[in-house]
């Protein structure tokens, strides 16, 4: 199981940052490698569930993610099943007037006969990947 853990601190009030990245309708604007979301549905417990189409590694996954914890503007556990299986920590905090937004994942790389090579150079991919979409959201959120 990879584990990757990113900070970024975005000059935008944490109620706007929370809203767009905990609305599945809007990932894919800062992200990718995120082909598609559908049958979005809201949660009991404030979150949402979905279907997703992502890429990676030239491979098309599919699977359903789900909002298993949720505190409005603090933070979201996620998990996901299918083409990836992983669990994603979003929390928000409020800082100098903005938001440090930590985003933590832990996953299993679905290719276990390409063996250790390959799963190294997948997870370094993953980790330009989650780089690139806190450099996306954090453009998006500042303009």
């Amino acid at each position: 199981m990879a584990k990757l853990a990113k900070t970024a601190t975005i000059k935008a009030p944490v109620e706007k940052v929370f809203a767009f990245t905990t609305d599945p309708t809007t990932l894919a604007e800062v992200w990718p490698s995120l082909a598609e979301v559908r049958d979005v549905q809201r949660l009991p417990n404030g979150g949402t569930s979905f279907r997703y189409v992502y890429k990676m590694a030239g491979l098309r996954l599919e699977g359903t993610s789900e909002d298993t914890e949720y505190a409005a503007n603090q933070r979201v556990v996620n998990k996901t099943k299918g083409g990836v299986q992983a669990t994603q920590t979003f929390t928000f905090q409020p800082e100098a007037g903005g938001t440090k937004l930590i985003w933590e994942i832990e996953y299993t790389v679905p290719i276990p006969l390409l063996g250790k090579l390959a799963e190294a150079i997948i997870v370094k991919m993953n980790e330009r990947e989650i780089e690139l979409v806190l450099a996306n959201l954090k453009d998006r959120m500042e303009a």
